[in-house]
């Protein structure tokens, strides 16, 4: 019952935040954050009440099959901006740019925090300003994806948006790899060839190759069916299928096999959606049947965001240093090989500050991190202090690029 119940309260907290948050012009996702911050268990938690509102992190994270099943859907959303037709008019840019933009926040990010490394050696370590470096590349596309059907932004910033803050994580995980393998090294004295270089690589080629077999395998289902009811089952049934089996961990002769979900569903709905002729009104209706599931992943997000490392003024001092310089690779990066690439003015103007947000892949690296040892608790904490940051201003900052392209048309009063 008190899970049933702490759902429901959650799902209430989301909607009612979110008309407090339309009466200020701030974006919906916001509002679900600052509602998982109000009932989690730095605030209303603290009262210990059971039902209302999360009591403690460990029952947020017991939460966590809804927070899978979302990014699932999330992902499966995002792989629609991978239609062919769409990509003859951008593919190369998002592309290019999306590499690029991921590349340069993490190497500026390295470069200020090693400098900082020599300035204060006892409070940030060479391997922890290396992986941090590697987590600065990732952005969130669930925060990105919300603000853009939110406010049905439509044009070419948008256009080339989405397919860029999917192909980052792809790109983040094998910097994250390379270099969390570098950052062990130096622990440890050795480099492991195979995980630093082999296991990264082969969890992209893997994710991707499964998402495609599974995305064959879902089109030809979806073609027994002729009721839309059935194939919108169908469609929900293979993300929630793929999202489990991208949960599966295993070794085969000493390399360890893994799967990326955020890939392998995406994937899943790139080919879906390429080969499937009513692809587009069964996306929409996933997408409408899955708003509930997507607003308790970001309340959720919002109550496991620990409070306690803003009490660490060194904490607080180095992420300050990680975000400012993350901010200004992303931005920079991609206003410097969008305008290499010739997009328009619109997009080298506006495409970097719709970058910054940061959430769940960058935590998921961040608890890798933590095999580092005391290191690895630095690192945890300065993302959090980060996602913090970004979460609550991310999506705003979004918007308002979005409205001042041009792609946003503000509601008649």
């Amino acid at each position: 019952m008190e899970t049933l119940l702490v759902i429901s309260i959650a799902l209430l907290a989301g909607l009612f935040m979110s008309r407090v948050a339309k009466a200020v012009n701030l974006p919906a996702v916001t509002a679900y954050l600052i509602a998982g911050i109000l009932i989690g268990p730095f605030c209303l938690g603290r009262l210990q009440i059971p039902g209302l509102g999360f009591n403690s992190l460990e029952q947020v994270r017991s939460m966590g099959i809804l927070s899978d099943a979302a990014m699932g859907f999330i992902a499966f959303a995002i792989g629609n901006e991978f239609r062919l037709s769409d990509l003859k008019k951008n593919g190369v840019q998002a592309t290019v740019v999306g590499t690029f933009q991921a590349l340069v926040a993490a190497l500026l990010v390295d470069a200020v925090l090693i400098g900082l490394h020599f300035l204060m050696p006892d409070r940030m370590s060479l391997s922890a300003a290396i992986t941090l470096g590697a987590i600065a590349a990732a952005t969130a596309p669930a925060a990105t994806l919300m603000v853009v059907r939110q406010y049905k932004a439509k044009g070419p910033l948008t256009d080339i948006l989405l397919p860029i803050v999917a192909l980052d994580d792809a790109v983040g995980l094998v910097i994250f790899a390379v270099s969390f393998g570098v950052a062990q090294a130096l622990q440890n004295g050795q480099i492991d060839v195979v995980s630093v270089v082999a296991e990264p690589l082969l969890e992209v080629v893997l994710s991707l190759a499964l998402g495609f077999v599974m995305g064959l395998l879902f089109s030809f289902t979806e073609r027994l069916f002729q009721s839309s009811t059935n194939r919108l089952e169908i469609s929900i049934t293979y993300v929630l299928m793929v999202a489990a089996i991208t949960m599966l961990e295993f070794d085969v002769g000493g390399v360890h096999i893994s799967f990326s979900s955020l890939l392998t569903c995406m994937m899943l709905g790139t080919v879906f959606c390429n080969v499937c002729d009513v692809s587009e009104d069964l996306m929409e209706r996933t997408e409408n049947w899955t708003d509930p599931l997507s607003i308790l992943f970001f309340v959720l997000s919002g109550a496991e965001l620990d409070f306690s490392v803003i009490l660490d003024v060194a904490i607080i001092g180095i992420g300050l240093v990680y975000i400012v310089s993350r901010s200004a690779g992303k931005y920079f990066g991609a206003r410097f090989s969008a305008k290499a690439t010739k997009c328009a003015p619109t997009i080298v103007k506006y495409l970097g500050v719709t970058l910054l947000p940061q959430a769940g892949v960058a935590l998921g690296m961040s608890i890798m991190a933590e095999s580092l040892g005391p290191e690895g608790m630095i690192i945890r904490n300065i993302v959090l202090f980060g996602v913090l940051v970004y979460e609550l201003i991310g999506p705003t900052l979004t918007k308002i690029a979005l409205t001042k392209a041009g792609e946003i048309v503000p509601e008649a009063k």
